[in-house]
């Protein structure tokens, strides 16, 4: 998940909602037909929730980049030779991956990634284990490791 991205998403959302609010108190309110304000009121508020929820899903969408590397990538696969804890975070560990990595149709290389592993994951990421990974078709040191 993209806790700072749906963070900021809140935030804008927020305080976009507040700028429309604070507009509509001091331009529309006033000459509102009477028995008409609960019903604005009510639009605006479901306006607010619809606007945070498609924000937030957007915002836990993977990046430009990443899609790119899922839909145009080449699947292989990944020997973890090490794995070294770099600090923690809320939702698991980063971790300084050392990799063999495998992508038929090419010669094996080596390479390095800095991950964040969840808890659950973490398991996965030992020395020997094999992760799915996808490499970027234009630049081979662009890597997805999926659990």
């Amino acid at each position: 998940m993209y806790h700072r991205r749906t963070g900021y998403a809140v935030a804008f959302v927020t305080t976009a909602y507040l700028i429309v609010f604070s507009l509509w108190l001091n331009l529309f309110y006033p000459k509102s037909e009477p028995g008409t304000v609960g019903f604005q009121i009510m639009f605006l508020v479901c306006l607010y929730g619809t606007v945070l929820g498609l924000a937030m899903i957007f915002s836990d969408r993977a990046s430009k980049v990443q899609r790119k590397i899922e839909r145009e990538g080449f699947e292989g696969w990944a020997t973890v030779r090490s794995a070294r804890p770099v600090r923690k975070t809320r939702s698991g560990q980063l971790t300084e991956l050392d990799l063999d990595l495998m992508v038929p149709g090419s010669e094996p290389y080596h390479g390095k990634v800095f991950y964040e592993v969840s808890r659950k994951h973490l398991p996965r990421y030992t020395p020997g284990q094999v992760v799915t990974i996808f490499v970027d078709p234009d630049d081979r040191d662009r890597i997805l490791l999926f659990p």
